[in-house]
């Protein structure tokens, strides 16, 4: 089957992009060079397309009810106007997908944003527990045709968005979703992104896409904004520590393995794979996900390459790269609890050859704090 595109494919093309197959979709990877972007998102801003990302509306009365049941985060936190980044459990505890969680502002409904490789599975996974719950008034609608995104990342986004928007920018703060216009096109602004930095995520009628777009790079110009490839996404997001699904969370990996206990919250009642998540917190979660740095010359750590302590197994690399902000080789992997530890040696097994690294904290970048900034 031929890979999907996005509107904004001629575009692209247009810019110079090289593009790869992901997800099933063909997208860029890549406009001038993966260094020279990722160092144009921490400095100045990045425009990305996110055509290929999942976008599920839930509606009804007991919407909220039901998606307390179908996560482990606590729903019912959410006022309008905010934000959730949250998780769908499998009953072992196993990872789904990893989601945001939007409550509108302007009306009684969720909006839900799934990875683009799981746009069907999630889709499904929804109607397959709702189907379940005959007796609650919840509607499922998956409106990923219709709706345009758009990721706006960087120190200058604000000063670049606020030139297209009457609304004002600097009491959105972070996490908070409000309704506007962009370039007088009805938009869902989130200030959420998956770099690190501060920015905001756009959602708005499919077909505006092509014209937002154009007036995001044209006005941000002056600012030094460039098209953002997925290379760079990825590099960015790493830094950050941000999970990838596929790789540090999977049906194989819980969130407790992969430190995000922070998004289970037991006290908020039942939930999927609450079970499962509570036999191993009393126990103790078997592996680690934790952050290391190369500590010699030897290549960049990939992902699954072998992580090695004292000549013995334990783990696998889950993300890994040359970080363009660190200027050097960074990475996740999964290990035996007894082998994790901030300053505790590994090795990774690259090209056959053992390279030394070490544990560190985590996330490798958090971005400069200003009078200004928004957390």
């Amino acid at each position: 089957m031929a890979a999907k595109v996005t509107p904004l494919y001629e575009r692209h093309r247009s810019l110079g992009a090289r593009f790869i197959e992901f997800a099933g979709w063909l997208m860029p990877v890549q406009y001038t060079g993966i260094v020279a972007e990722h160092l144009a998102v921490r400095s100045r801003a990045g425009l990305f397309d996110l055509g290929h990302m999942g976008q599920v509306v839930v509606r009804g009365s007991d919407a909220q009810a039901f998606l307390q049941w179908l996560t482990p985060n606590d729903v019912a936190a959410l006022r309008p106007g905010r934000a959730q980044y949250s998780i769908l459990l499998y009953p072992h505890g196993g990872v789904v997908d990893d989601i945001m969680i939007y409550r509108r502002p302007d009306r009684e409904e969720y909006l839900v944003v799934v990875n683009a490789a799981n746009t069907e599975k999630d889709v499904a996974w929804l109607l397959e527990h709702r189907a379940e719950r005959v007796e609650w008034r919840v509607e499922i609608e998956d409106v990923s045709a219709s709706t345009g995104m758009l990721a706006l990342q960087g120190p200058k986004s604000e000063a670049i968005l606020q030139r297209l928007t009457p609304a004002d920018l600097s009491a959105v703060q972070s996490f908070d979703a409000i309704v506007s216009t962009v370039a007088g096109v009805p938009t869902l602004i989130a200030r959420t992104g998956y770099t690190g930095e501060d920015g905001f995520e756009l959602y708005f009628p499919i077909d505006h896409v092509g014209d937002l777009w154009d007036r995001l790079l044209e006005g941000g110009e002056p600012d030094g904004i460039v098209p953002v490839g997925l290379g760079a996404r990825d590099t960015l997001r790493l830094e950050a520590c941000l999970p990838l699904y596929g790789n540090d969370l999977s049906a194989e990996i819980t969130p407790l393995e992969a430190g995000l206990g922070w998004v289970v919250k037991f006290d908020k009642g039942p939930f999927i794979g609450r079970e499962a998540l509570e036999r191993q917190r009393q126990e103790g979660p078997p592996r680690r996900l934790v952050g290391f740095e190369l500590v010699e010359r030897g290549g960049i750590p990939r992902t699954g390459y072998e992580v090695r302590q004292e000549g013995e197994r334990v783990g696998y690399v889950t993300s890994g790269t040359n970080s363009p902000t660190l200027a050097k080789s960074i990475g996740l992997a999964l290990v035996d609890r007894r082998a994790a530890g901030i300053g505790r040696e590994l090795s990774l097994v690259i090209r056959g050859r053992d390279v030394r690294a070490v544990q560190v904290r985590t996330p490798f970048y958090r971005r400069p704090r200003s009078s200004t900034s928004h957390s």
